[in-house]
This record gives structure tokens, sequence and C-alpha cells, in this order.
């Protein structure tokens, strides 16, 4: 008996040593498809939000990285609209790399602000649109997306929305292209300047909508609401880098 249990417990070790080292092995193999693969689907988001989606779908991975990387600059800024380069340890701060629901976490005085800016195909020192993240909560769990505004910084040219738990059919639909069409074209600031964001209103088939405003969807008003309060909360949150990116802008003129 005392020989069996000797016998158990070393087999035990051994298949311990030899499973976890395969693991470890698998694991270092896998790591450079599996970074690989996350970097493709953040910047496919990024780009998404300025690019139709189908056809952005259809390309190979290495063509939408070529793309990326051809027209899309980054930088991160604070809330005031300072751009920082390095963390409170010196370690650099790369835009693609922030960890938005990791920011979400903190006050936003103290969060870290991605800023992606699509430059023209043509004129490499002219901006097309500028990218800002978003993240917020949706009926049953977290929402998150890219808002992108036009050159004049108060148009919105294109938004890319994303969820993990939304109703299908309902709430999951701010994840559609016919969805998300609905805020191309519409602004951020009222006559008077002020930051009024754009509001998807209750209810769907909606008449009358301001340029503030886009239609909604039924069933699913309070995904709507946590849209809404994601747009806007970020949009605050940029202000800082919209009004000096547009002074600087006005400046040039």
């Amino acid at each position: 008996m005392q020989q069996s249990n000797i016998y158990v417990i070393v087999f035990t070790a051994i298949m311990t040593v030899v499973v976890g080292g395969v693991l470890s092995f698998t694991s270092q193999v896998l790591a450079p498809a599996q970074k690989k693969s996350v970097e493709l689907d953040t910047k496919s988001q990024i780009l998404t939000s300025v690019m139709d989606r189908e056809k952005l779908g259809q390309m190979k991975p290495e063509e939408v990285l070529s793309i990326y990387d051809s027209r899309i600059t980054s930088l991160v800024v604070d809330i005031d609209g300072n751009q920082i380069e390095t963390d409170e340890d010196g370690n650099a701060i790369v835009a693609e790399q922030v960890n938005i629901l990791k920011n979400y976490k903190k006050d936003p005085e103290n969060r870290y602000y991605p800023v992606f800016k699509y430059m023209n195909a043509e004129n490499k020192d002219k901006v097309d649109a500028y990218i800002l993240p978003l993240y917020g909560a949706g009926l049953w769990d977290k929402i998150w997306g890219f808002v992108a505004l036009d050159s004049d910084l108060k148009t919105i040219a294109g938004v890319a929305f994303a969820h993990k738990a939304e109703t299908p059919g309902l709430g999951a639909r701010i994840a559609t292209p016919q969805i998300q069409q609905r805020f191309v074209g519409k602004e951020i600031y009222d006559d008077s300047g002020n930051l009024v964001s754009v509001k998807m209103v209750k209810g769907e088939g909606n008449a009358g909508l301001t340029e503030h405003q886009v239609d909604g969807m039924s069933g699913a008003t309070i995904t709507g609401k946590g849209l809404n309060a994601m747009l806007e909360n970020y949009l605050n949150y940029y202000q800082g880098y919209l009004k000096k990116t547009k002074n600087q802008t006005t400046a040039q003129l």
C-alpha cells in the first residue's frame, strides 16, 4: 500500500511538471500570434469608425495593418489636453496599448486619453478625422467604441460601437452599421459653441430630429441612455485637447 502511494505521488509530480512544461511552451509559442491578433482587432476597430466596415472585413490582416500604419498617427493626452509620452515610472505610453477599461476605473483627472489622427491619403500633414475611444455601461454590461470627428472638430465623421452582453435584436443593435450610420454628419456643439453631444432619442421612426439627435432603438431605451452617457462623458473628457487643437488650427490659417 505504501509503495502504491509513493507511485501515485511520484507519477502525479512528474505529470504536473510535464503538463506545466507543455502549457508554458505552448503559451510561449502562441504568444506572438495572440499579440498580433489583439493588435489587428484594436486597429480594425479604430479604422471602422472612418472606413467601410464590409470593405475592411474583406481585407487580409496585413492589408489592414498597412492602411493603419500609413493613415493613423497616435498620441496620448491628459484631461487638460496636454500630450504625455511617459508614465510616472518613465515608461513610454503607447496610445494603442492604453487599457481603456483599466483607465475607466480611475478618476477622469488621472486617466490617459488616446487620440488617433486619421491622416489624408495625399497630404500626410492634413488630418481628415480625429478618432477618440469611448467606454461606458449598457443595460447588462460594458459598452465601448470610437467616435471620429471631422477635421472641423465638431461634426461626427463616423462611429464604431461594440458591447459585451446587450440583448440581441434590441440593445445589441448599437454594433450594427445601420445604427452607427445615424451618427454620421451630426454635430456635437450648438451654435454658441457649447458641447451638447449627440443623443439617441427614445423610440424609433422619430421625425424632426435636430443635428444633435439620432433616432432611437425600439425596446432598447436603457442601452440608448448608456450610449448617450458614454458619448457625452468622453467628449467632455477630450474637451481640453479639442479646444487646444482647434485654437492651433485657427492660428495657422
